[in-house]
């Protein structure tokens, strides 16, 4: 009873904490989000980097590029939190609305502002493009806004006040807000808030599902909650992300908690922060100054991909061969006839067969072979839908496992590329000790 009479007030005290704490709420305009079209990502970086300087994002909506919608996301959002961030709708054509909406919620008017117009002349002269009449509808801009220069394009961002409430709309092209978030609205946050502190880290799991996850930690988590720290579980397809967080900017108690991990779950960490799986694997490689190559069958190249987007992957990956058909298995990489007919390419027996010809074919220090069913069909009762065979493969030592990813096609290749970099990178790790 006792128990939970504690954990009630320390439930309690969360509550008024959360209500003391200034709320932000993105806006994001346009169609083209709503219809999938594009993929918001404005929204997620905004609120990663928001979390970066102690502001939680407390709600996003997405909304159309519609004089009503702006009109009731706007009334909306400022009866409910203190900073308010829109992208969207800047452009210069007619169908670009939000400045005209702007406008008439904070009861003002368009002026040219002659700067911005010089500003935008010049981006036009600097990139040989002829400067349209259009183009003087961007230097018009809204009296009652502070304006947010942006020399990465011709929208310019706009900052409004009124009852404490802070509004700040900004063009919807990504590097462009990134731009005027970094250089203009940023500092202008931190001068006009009164930012709570905040220490956290985030812990980055693979192979082991939420729920299991959540079920292996409970008492840790029970104990992390009661010392008045909050913990959020974010889970992807064959990852779950541990984010532990200090409202009071305890980086001590953040950091104890979050190093008992590495004693409660060490075979699932494989980083933190926002490094990627590839990365991790990249980094590992080189340290060790070490060459990969890889036989890619049901992936086509995604693994291949992800790794030569690193920057500097040219010092660790030799090359890659996609042997999807039978033929190209057995003619590229040897793998003889008789095993792809009695053991069928998805097996443990081709996926070792693939990452020893790989790596001697490439003269690399380590190989993944991948060889799996992604779908939707070809699955078998033996072998149904996300059956996926891998081999991780180093000079002395080889590591294979079969994996089970469903049957979504997409999450299958995505998944298993994941999985072939965890493979290798534990591969590595138990051969360093």
């Amino acid at each position: 009873m006792k128990r939970k009479i504690h954990l009630y007030m320390l439930h309690f005290v969360h509550l008024l904490n959360q209500k003391s704490r200034m709320k932000t709420e993105i806006i994001s305009i346009g169609d083209e989000l709503l219809i999938g079209q594009t993929i918001n990502t404005n929204a997620s970086w905004m609120g990663q980097e928001l979390a970066k300087i102690g502001i939680k994002n407390n709600r996003t909506i997405t909304i159309s590029d519609t004089e009503e919608e702006i009109h009731e996301a706007l009334k909306g959002a400022e009866s409910y939190a203190d900073l308010i961030l829109i992208t969207g709708g800047l452009g210069p054509t007619k169908d670009d609305i939000t400045k005209k909406v702007l406008c008439d919620y904070f009861d003002t008017e368009l002026e040219l502002n002659q700067e911005v117009l010089t500003d935008i002349q010049a981006y036009f002269k600097l990139r040989n493009k002829p400067f349209l009449e259009t183009n003087n509808m961007q230097a018009m801009l809204p009296k009652a806004c502070t304006v947010l220069r942006n020399s990465m394009g011709t929208a310019s961002g706009m900052w409004f006040e009124r009852n404490g409430k802070v509004f700040v709309s900004m063009p919807g092209v990504p590097y462009e807000m990134k731009h005027l978030m970094e250089t203009g609205v940023f500092p202008k946050v931190k001068e006009t808030f009164q930012l709570q502190e905040l220490a956290h880290r985030t812990i980055l799991t693979h192979g082991i599902g939420e729920s299991f996850l959540a079920e292996i930690i409970m008492d840790w988590e029970n104990r992390l909650r009661e010392s008045n720290l909050e913990m959020a579980y974010l889970p992807s397809p064959g990852l779950v992300k541990l984010r532990v967080t200090s409202n009071t900017g305890d980086t001590n108690k953040v950091n104890l908690f979050c190093d008992e991990l590495y004693q409660i779950i060490p075979e699932y960490i494989f980083g933190e922060g926002t490094i990627t799986m590839e990365e991790t694997l990249a980094n590992l490689l080189l340290e060790k100054n070490a060459t990969i190559s890889l036989a890619e069958s049901c992936t086509g190249g995604y693994a291949s991909h992800l790794l030569t987007k690193i920057p500097g992957s040219s010092s660790f990956y030799e090359g890659s061969i996609i042997c999807y058909s039978y033929d190209i298995k057995e003619k590229e990489l040897n793998v003889p006839k008789s095993v792809l007919l009695n053991k069928g390419a998805v097996s443990q027996e081709v996926v070792e067969i693939l990452s020893e010809e790989i790596r001697k074919k490439y003269n690399t220090d380590y190989s993944i072979s991948i060889s799996g069913i992604a779908g939707p069909s070809g699955g078998t009762e033996d072998k149904p839908l996300g059956t996926v065979w891998i081999s991780a493969r180093s000079k002395e030592k080889v590591v294979s496992k079969k994996f089970n990813f469903g049957n979504n096609r997409e999450r299958n290749i995505s998944q298993s590329a994941v999985a072939g970099f965890n493979l290798l990178r534990k591969l590595i790790l138990m051969e360093e000790k």
